[in-house]
């Protein structure tokens, strides 16, 4: 018990270190978190998943961490990063700084979202929808185009994407400052290998995605044989409402490669991505 304690220590150490060096972290809720609880505390270390890779869960006092570009090399478009992790944990690395990291090296500025888990959808949502407007509310501090500010999720986080990008309508919450009263509907979605889109055997989209016309563009990206599915009945919602929608699906690949080194299929995705941002916001 001694070592998994000192373990779990030298853990949080790690990940604080990582996302404070360089990186401003600000907290959603400055008071109480909306339908929470337990009393905030840092997120908690849990075991590593099979590929070795580090995930995180118990996030009761969620956050966004962020990531800059240079001033000369800033595009003026903000994305808010949502880990997947099946609503049970948050792979913060390989879908949250690594993902950062490698738009921001484009010049988009991106904010990784630690939302609360485990199986706390309804949290979750409130979550997303406070991150949007804070991010939107201080735009012009990031040197931000506030009509350019999007999601990318990772699984269950793709899931958290999809519905911030149709249910912002939803007040999920008592207002807490100023923000608040700004739009929570994203400017765009990326959606990659997004889990939990349909049910049943005729794979009949889930009653929270709500599409219509005025829900978020997406991107969507996945393999043929991720065996979480492919979102297609959400894609026929888009298509129907005549959302901008771009869909790529992969031969191989599998699930959860998010910028995973041992996965080819992993660096295919990110170059996709921006281009279709470049052409839906700029018309490039």
């Amino acid at each position: 018990m001694r070592q998994l304690s000192i373990s779990a220590i030298l853990f949080l150490l790690a990940v604080t270190k990582c996302f404070s060096q360089g990186n401003e972290v600000i907290k959603l809720w400055p008071g109480l978190v909306p339908g929470e609880q337990e009393v905030k505390h840092p997120a908690k270390p849990a075991p590593t998943a099979k590929n070795g890779i580090k995930l995180i869960t118990d996030v009761t006092d969620p956050l966004i961490t962020i990531y800059t570009p240079s001033p000369g090399a800033n595009v003026g478009i903000g994305i808010i990063i949502c880990p997947g992790g099946g609503n049970k944990y948050l792979s913060v690395y390989t879908e949250g700084e690594d993902v950062a990291k490698w738009f921001v090296a484009r010049g988009f500025t991106t904010f990784v979202l630690q939302y609360r888990v485990p199986d706390k959808r309804a949290g979750a949502l409130q979550d997303i929808q406070r991150a949007i407007r804070l991010v939107r509310g201080n735009a012009a501090k990031w040197k931000l185009d506030t009509h350019k500010i999007g999601v990318i999720g990772f699984s269950a986080g793709g899931n958290l994407s999809a519905r911030a990008g149709t249910e912002f309508k939803q007040k999920t919450y008592e207002a807490v400052d100023k923000a608040d009263s700004l739009s929570c509907r994203p400017d765009f979605g990326m959606l990659i290998y997004p889990g939990g889109m349909a049910t049943g055997p005729e794979h009949k989209l889930i009653p929270e995605l709500t599409v219509d016309k005025n829900s978020s563009p997406m991107f969507l990206f996945v393999a043929n044989d991720d065996p979480v599915g492919v979102p297609l009945s959400f894609a026929y919602a888009l298509h129907d409402a005549k959302v901008p929608l771009e869909m790529h699906v992969v031969p191989t690949g599998g699930h959860g490669f998010g910028l995973y080194r041992g996965n080819g299929v992993a660096w295919e995705w990110p170059e996709l991505a921006v281009n279709w941002i470049n052409q839906l916001l700029n018309g490039k």
